[in-house]
């Protein structure tokens, strides 16, 4: 994929002799670095593996875990990944987070799309193949099957999810609002670790940092 020119090719090691070789793998993959744009925010804890790409503004929260071990993983200007999050892909198919985008906590979104200024509610599933079209909203708990195309402006609800009504005024403001605090969340919370870093502001009720990539 075009896509994936994004990262250089690397000199890699020769890949170990596989339990099941003519199965799909992707070894150059995991040698392929993140790319993470100054103003996300990553936190201690968090998972990036391969070829992930990390937009302006964007925040991926504690114990998240984005493996682009095949194909490739990206996630939008000002899109949160709240906590506990799972995004992967599939040799051939990308899993693309739009901008501002909120994903609740515990959602996974396997190979799929999902589009600008769309929500996933906390412990969503939406697997391959899927889209998730602009401004829709998939409620909490909700399994969007393989293959799914969730209209633009629709709420989707239930196992497996189905369309339950058009979103409106007052659930977009939601929102929108919701997005916007993850904005500022992540803004705060990497000036203060750069803050920590500097030795100054002081360190209270937060265990100490390792390494989020």
């Amino acid at each position: 994929m075009i896509e994936e020119t994004r990262w250089p090719a690397a000199t890699v090691p020769k890949p170990p002799d596989l339990p099941y070789p003519s199965e799909p793998s992707d070894w150059e993959a995991l040698w392929c670095e993140p790319i993470v744009d100054k103003t996300a925010w990553v936190s201690p804890g968090a998972v990036l593996i391969g070829r992930v790409v990390l937009k302006r503004g964007s925040s991926v929260w504690y114990g998240c875990v984005l493996r682009g071990d095949e194909s490739f993983i990206e996630v939008g200007e000002e899109s949160n990944i709240q906590d506990c999050s799972v995004l992967h892909v599939e040799p051939d198919t990308p899993c693309i987070i739009g901008d501002h985008v909120t994903l609740g906590h515990r959602v996974t979104v396997h190979a799929a799309l999902v589009e600008d200024e769309a929500m996933v509610g906390i412990g969503a599933t939406v697997l391959s193949g899927s889209v998730v079209g602009s401004g829709a909203i998939v409620a909490a708990g909700a399994l969007v099957l393989e293959g799914t195309k969730v209209p633009p402006e629709t709420l989707w609800a239930g196992v497996p999810a189905r369309e339950i009504k058009k979103v409106t005024p007052e659930l977009r403001e939601r929102v929108i609002s919701t997005n916007r605090q993850y904005a500022n969340r992540a803004a705060m919370y990497l000036h203060r670790e750069r803050l920590l870093a500097k030795g100054s502001g002081q360190q209270s009720g937060h265990a100490s940092r390792s390494s989020g990539l």
